[in-house]
């Protein structure tokens, strides 16, 4: 195995979901501008907007974006081009 190949900065950083306010505290390197207090110890923060609180998969919730999908509207997107052929 190789020796000094791996970061010596771990420490516990809070993760946050923003979309549902949920928190997770595990040890990271992440670089982090936010800090934020719980249970009487400053943690660096991290925000992210999705986590296994908020996805879909995790959660179960279903979500319909419509009738037409991506690849419908970027057809329709870019058919007026297809005139000056």
């Amino acid at each position: 195995m190789k020796q000094k190949i791996h970061p010596e900065n771990y420490r516990p950083v809070v993760f946050k979901d923003i979309n549902n306010d949920k928190i997770l505290i595990c040890r990271s390197t992440v670089k982090t501008k936010d800090t934020i207090k719980i249970d009487g110890h400053n943690y660096p923060l991290y925000k992210m907007e999705i986590s296994s609180y908020s996805h879909p998969f995790f959660t179960g919730e279903k979500r319909f974006l419509g009738k037409t999908g991506p690849a419908e509207k970027f057809k329709k997107k870019y058919e007026k081009f297809k005139k000056f052929k």
